[in-house]
């Protein structure tokens, strides 16, 4: 077919696509088949477009694109699949960045993993915040960098050329035959990578960095770059023109009691990363001759886990260790075990953790976890061992004040920080934000460097929707963690033999209020294996009762924080993906929101109870 029909069927789609294509941030496991989430949606986009429907019910059917509005979800799907469809490739060669550089970085890490060389040729400019020193020095990525007034200076080489271009309209680009990676960059959403033919072995692993790192075009602008692509004028982003950043900033201060300027990123894990490769930049610079050691619970959220596991891969001198903190391990005596073994090996300790944790919901014993953390240490040579830098996950709570003056924390070198797709933002967007106390407060310049090279500091439209909703944060918060109680109350009334994972109300009572709890129903067989299978199938059946009977308010996801209804998921299906299978939890996670039918919940679970439990 021809560009005019496919920029045709686009103006038709645009007129038609389903609101929650711009306003979901989590996938929906009803309508989700994970073996196939990176290409089933386009798959069935084709068929649509063959024969031109793009009524909203058949958009609106279509299975859930990707796994999450980081890694990509309906709308950037539908541009790239333009994007290729004009340029005559396959929709996996083109994937979109909504930073400007993540995509060069992408190609960089993987030739650097494989002893590949690289070479970045543009006419004019690299994107300004593309700092190449930084990038040699601290993500030891090796390239050359060449300024050419023509494609045929790009001669043939046996390792990666990347072309740069950042003059072209957008879905246009003019290929090379010595070109392996053509990136688009564009100024107001971000950057776009086309992949060769005999480079199609890259796409995943430049997927698993816009996973990991960094997010895809985000839905409000890939609306954008698809109306510009279709050529309508664009007129409904003018309230995103002016971010409220500022007004943003100081709440985040007054809710966190820290001083400095916070950081905005596009998302939590774009956060995460320049926190890792700010502390490592820091700590190369002052203990140029120790090992680094990244400390991280081997359970933990698994974007967590394995962007950290994929820095130390990635880099010399830098090990992971890990830090035993859920069920039968305890954090505070895990914490001293690994600082006493970073003390032996003159290492920079850097421990990354959440509190509460995730998802047993448990938060360790804070005074004796503040001593583990402030004891003095000194290494075999005698001398004084680096203290650790404590970078503190706290996005089931971000209301506790862990920083503050005279806080549990406010004596160790912490760097907090909160996923945006949460509670900041309700779930309308993906903005994280990170903060530091006063005895950490000289990291951020550096942390701050690392987010801009990376270009993942947060959207204008992010900003501005955390304006909207931080200043209700506090009292969501509260609400969602009564009706939490009240459910998991109701519980343990039900079905006393059932093991619940929650705070205690002495926690709460401290200012631990999380909305969200982790439940190990009841099982029988006469073996192990028995008796996980028979759970794990009693997981399901309670889950798909709960959404199949309250499908307006009760949904299959990975989802926290959200301003309304009930969200139910199994960790190691979901957020524990990547994590190792001895350290899964099958168990099923429940979050709670401010706004739902509570009594309907207890009355199906009740349901669930006298049909299926002995």
């Amino acid at each position: 077919m021809s560009n005019s029909s496919i920029t045709n069927y686009l103006k038709n789609l645009l007129d038609n696509i389903p609101e929650e294509w711009i306003k979901l941030t989590t996938h929906r496991l009803d309508i989700y088949n994970e073996d196939r989430a990176k290409i089933e949606f386009l798959e069935e986009l084709e068929k649509l477009y063959q024969v031109n429907d793009f009524s909203k019910t058949s958009l609106e059917n279509l299975p859930t694109a990707y796994d999450y509005i980081r890694l990509g979800h309906p709308l950037s799907c539908v541009l790239e699949w333009a994007i290729s469809k004009l340029n005559a490739l396959k929709p996996e060669q083109v994937i979109g960045f909504s930073s400007k550089t993540m995509a060069i970085l992408a190609v960089l890490r993987k030739n650097h993993l494989e002893g590949k060389k690289t070479q970045l040729f543009y006419f004019n400019n690299v994107p300004d915040c593309f700092n190449a020193d930084l990038v040699r020095r601290v993500y030891d990525y090796d390239f050359e960098l060449r300024a050419i007034d023509d494609f045929d200076s790009i001669l043939n080489f046996s390792g990666s050329n990347i072309f740069l271009d950042q003059s072209s309209e957008l879905g246009k680009i003019n290929w090379h035959q010595n070109i392996d990676f053509y990136i688009n960059i564009h100024e107001g959403f971000g950057s776009i990578i086309h992949i060769s033919n005999k480079n199609k072995d890259y796409v995943s692993d430049i997927q698993h960095v816009r996973r990991r790192e960094t997010v895809a075009i985000t839905p409000g602008d890939s609306l954008k770059a698809l109306k510009k692509l279709a050529g309508i004028t664009d007129t409904s982003s003018e309230e995103f023109e002016k971010p409220k950043t500022k007004f943003v900033e100081e709440k985040i201060k007054d809710i966190t009691s820290t001083s400095a300027k916070p950081l905005l990123g596009s998302c939590g894990l774009s956060v995460q990363y320049a926190i890792m490769m700010g502390l490592i930049d820091n700590a190369r610079s002052q203990y140029p001759e120790k090992p680094i050691e990244i400390i991280v619970p081997p359970n933990c959220y698994g974007g967590t886990n394995d962007q950290a596991r994929r820095v130390a891969a990635s880099l010399k001198n830098v090990e992971i260790m890990d830090l035993p903190v859920d069920g039968e391990n305890d954090m505070v005596q895990s914490t001293d075990i690994v600082l006493n073994e970073t003390e032996k090996m003159d290492a920079v300790p850097l421990i990354i953790a959440e509190i509460p944790t995730n998802p047993r919901v448990e938060v360790p014993d804070l005074e004796k976890l503040k001593a583990v953390l402030t004891k003095k240490r000194i290494t075999p040579n005698g001398s004084k061992a680096v203290e650790p830098i404590f970078i503190l996950d706290q996005t089931f709570c971000p209301n506790y004040n862990f920083l503050g003056k005279g806080k549990i924390l406010s004596q160790v070198e912490t760097i907090a920080y909160a996923s945006g797709s949460k509670f900041p933002s309700g779930g309308k967007c993906t903005a994280g934000y990170l903060v530091a106390n006063e005895k950490a407060e000289y990291l951020l310049e550096v942390i701050e460097k690392h987010l801009i090279l990376c270009d993942n500091e947060a959207r204008d439209f992010q900003i501005n929707i955390l304006s909207e909703q931080l200043p209700s944060m506090l009292q969501r918060i509260e609400e969602a963690y009564q009706n939490t109680r009240e459910f998991v109350e109701f519980i343990k009334e039900k079905l006393p033999e059932a093991k619940i994972n929650f705070v205690s109300k002495t926690l709460a009572d401290m200012g631990f209020m999380p909305s969200v709890f982790s439940l190990d129903l009841p099982t029988k067989g006469s073996t192990a294996e028995e008796r996980e299978t028979f759970k794990r199938k009693l997981n399901h059946k309670l889950i798909n009762m709960m959404i199949t009977q309250i499908p307006e308010e009760s949904k299959y996801c990975v989802s926290y924080g959200q301003l309304k209804g009930c969200y139910w998921t199994i960790p190691a299906t979901s957020t524990q993906g990547t994590t190792k299978e001895e350290d899964k939890d099958y168990i099923a996670r429940v979050s709670v929101s401010p706004d739902l039918d509570l009594e309907k919940h207890k009355s199906v679970f009740a349901e669930f109870v006298d049909r299926f439990i002995d």
